[in-house]
């Protein structure tokens, strides 16, 4: 699929809060709070992206300019990055809306939730092969969209990918993903192992070391230079230190630079879940789960089949040989698979029922810049209490269970980030 003539970026309007009927919170993440919002001129749900200017200048108190600073930096890329979307399992930018509190967006609203909810309703907690086949397709359809435009993801998870109306998925939050030069021509996967010399053998050892060596600086809470951005010149690749702790690419932690291979590693480990209902490397903490990235196999039990075999090869920690979208895409799990007509599936797996939300909380009265203050509060350190999440939120104040934070560059992150509140109307996203 090339749709390298449809990334274009397109003129977003400039929104009003006056014009928007704000209906309840749906969602929160590291930066922000999502709502579900109708807009009044054109009758359309969406969903609403409020990120407090405060917090941004909390994580960056030496930034006075909003051009300036990573996070800034971070929310205008994601902007930018929204407004080329062309493609059915991306969301479309509606518009943008900045006050002196809040910067905001609309993007489109998906009321099926996401696909580690959905999966929390299944038997035994797993997908079907079935289920995970066609989920997949469309994961791989998207990243490389996204790749084609020149976009390495780089924070896929099943709390990023939201089930539409319609059923299709949908992949959502861009603040972690950066721009590089697109792939020219497309790569031949290596399928076949290259013959065990001892140059190649020592050469494996050293490098297996050094990565180590690295490992346990970046994982020490001290995020110094050399873990982002590591000696090596990598022309079209990026250094940057960001993903999700149990998602996150060997690469990533060796900090040799990486590119758009990140995500296929990540769709392995998404895969894997699916299937035996929990990531591949999740350790006792940071240190446990990198080191289990960098140096444990995937435990993949049971008989050999096809889609054991596809996760297998995503998940080499070797980028260099890790199968590529070409190899994915012609691979057994995939056999007989019309990829033209994925998108165009009137059945998929799941389709949410009508969402109700809209009428239960039409009427009400929702400040959209308190209650985001609130949020992010510095007497809550930047967490809202339990108690007033359930209160605000309308949910029943369930316990997620901790997936790890995200890990994004020169930040200091403790080994055990507390657990996450999930309210039942109130998805962590």
């Amino acid at each position: 699929m090339n749709d390298r003539a449809n990334h274009n970026e397109t003129v977003v309007p400039i929104l009003d809060l006056d014009d928007l009927s704000v209906i309840s919170p749906v969602g929160r993440g590291a930066k922000g709070v999502a709502f579900l919002v109708r807009n009044h001129p054109f009758g359309e749900s969406w969903a609403l992206k409020v990120i407090l200017r405060d917090f941004v200048k909390r994580k960056n108190p030496a930034v006075t300019n909003a051009k300036d600073g990573s996070e800034y930096k971070r929310i205008w890329l994601e902007q930018r990055v929204l407004s080329r979307f062309k493609h059915p399992l991306l969301p479309r930018l509606h518009g943008i809306l900045s006050t002196d509190k809040i910067i905001a967006y609309a993007i489109d609203y998906c009321p099926g939730r996401d696909l580690n909810q959905l999966r929390k309703k299944q038997t035994e907690n797993m997908f079907s092969q079935a289920i995970i086949r066609f989920y997949a397709a469309e994961l791989v359809l998207a990243l490389e969209y996204l790749h084609n435009s020149g976009i390495a993801y780089r924070d896929l998870k099943p709390e990023n990918i939201l089930i539409q109306e319609n059923g299709h998925i949908m992949l959502v939050d861009f603040d972690l993903s950066t721009e590089l030069p697109p792939p020219p021509t497309p790569r031949k996967s290596k399928t076949t192992k290259l013959p065990a010399t001892a140059a190649r053998s020592n050469s494996a050892r050293r490098k297996r070391a050094l990565s180590l060596q690295l490992f346990y600086k970046c994982s020490s809470g001290v995020m110094s230079e050399q873990c982002h951005q590591h000696s090596m010149s990598t022309v079209g690749k990026s250094n940057s230190f960001v993903g999700t702790e149990e998602y996150v690419a060997p690469e990533v932690i060796q900090g040799y630079g990486h590119d758009f291979a990140v995500d296929w590693w990540s769709l392995g480990v998404v895969m894997y879940e699916m299937l035996h209902g929990r990531t591949p490397f999740r350790g006792a903490n940071r240190k446990d789960t990198f080191y289990r990235i960098l140096t444990q196999p995937p435990e993949l039990a049971g008989e050999p089949n096809p889609m054991r075999d596809l996760i297998g090869k995503l998940l080499v920690k070797d980028p260099r040989e890790r199968i590529t979208v070409e190899g994915i895409k012609s691979h057994g799990f995939f056999k007989g698979l019309d990829w033209d007509s994925v998108v165009e599936v009137s059945r998929p797996p799941y389709i949410p029922p009508g969402d109700k939300k809209e009428g239960n909380f039409f009427n009400r009265s929702i400040d959209v810049e308190s209650f985001v203050e609130r949020v992010f509060s510095v007497n809550g350190g930047g967490e809202m209490q339990k108690e007033e999440l359930i209160k605000v939120g309308g949910g029943s104040g369930e316990q997620e269970k901790n997936r790890g934070g995200e890990v994004e560059e020169g930040e200091n992150k403790r080994e055990n980030p507390p657990p996450r509140d999930d309210a039942q109307n109130f998805v962590v996203f």
